[in-house]
């Protein structure tokens, strides 16, 4: 709740605040005079005033836009000198997603939340728990000669964050890990070998990181949720395909923070029973060889 604060309070906090964005920008009173379309005199009142009384609306609005700061900071009713716009675009961003392992701002933002907790609601099985030979199936018709390269060069990054000091919850719905399975839909044509590896690699690194991984699995009949990392309290991305969309303002990455603990929370498979679930899926498998 914003403080109350007298009127003289805030008619003297607004001279200084003015007089403080006019140095920083380095705006003299005949400049901000002639940006705002007032007399050189009505400025000089602004800055040396005394009293209770402060400008129109017109004035202040017109000194937040030449000097760049929000008319809600000049009144005091914001600590923020930031416009709206600036607000908005520090805290969210559009980056490109290319169609790559590990790209280098998903990298940057698990290093950057080293040590935090990461929800994480992957498009596919997470590709930093996948076998080499699920990767190379998965990714070299996209990445063609350079597959190796990228796959061998993408190992040291998810090695690393796979040993990152960060726990790690991932939730998905369950017919992706049935899917794959079974090699349908995303995962058609998949062989049998793979899969029984890379289900075996999934049951060795949930015995080797839990609890530090832990992996539940939802109904998606009952719930939904987009692809989805928070990266503990800093910030909230989402998978659009094309780009990826971050939030960094501490509300919505609370909200949906509520909502991947939802998931959690109602999951059909949880994440001690998971390892259990993954030997069903693997007996399935080989009888069905």
């Amino acid at each position: 709740m914003q403080e109350k604060i007298d009127k003289r309070d805030r008619a003297a906090q607004f001279r200084l605040r003015l007089a403080r964005a006019m140095e920083q920008r380095n705006i003299s009173q005949s400049a901000l005079a002639r940006d705002i379309g007032v007399d050189r005199s009505t400025v000089s009142q602004l800055l040396t005033g005394h009293g209770a009384r402060l400008p129109n609306a017109h004035v202040v609005g017109g000194c937040a836009a030449a000097l760049g700061v929000s008319a809600d900071w000049l009144l005091s009713l914001s600590d923020r000198p930031e416009s709206a716009a600036e607000l908005l675009a520090g805290s969210l961003s559009f980056t490109e997603a290319p169609r790559a392992l590990v790209d280098e701002k998903i990298f940057e933002w698990h290093k950057e939340a080293a040590g935090y907790k990461l929800r994480y609601v992957p498009a596919t099985l997470p590709d930093m728990l996948k076998t080499r030979a699920v990767l190379e199936w998965e990714y070299a018709p996209h990445l063609g000669r350079t597959a190796d390269q990228a796959i061998g060069a993408s190992e040291d990054r998810l090695a690393w964050m796979r040993s990152a000091q960060s726990d790690y919850e991932i939730a998905m719905p369950l017919f992706e890990i049935e899917s794959f399975a079974s090699a349908t839909g995303y995962y058609s044509g998949l062989s049998t070998r793979v899969r029984l590896e890379q289900i075996d690699h999934l049951l060795t690194l949930c015995d080797q990181l839990y609890p530090r991984m832990r992996i539940y699995l939802f109904d998606a009949k009952r719930l939904y949720s987009a692809p989805v990392t928070i990266f503990g309290p800093l910030l909230c991305v989402f998978y659009a395909g094309s780009h990826y969309l971050a939030f960094r303002d501490r509300d919505r990455i609370e909200t949906f923070t509520r909502h991947f603990d939802t998931l959690v929370r109602e999951a059909d498979v949880t994440a001690r029973n998971f390892p259990n679930h993954l030997r069903q899926l693997r007996s399935m498998i080989s009888e069905g060889t």
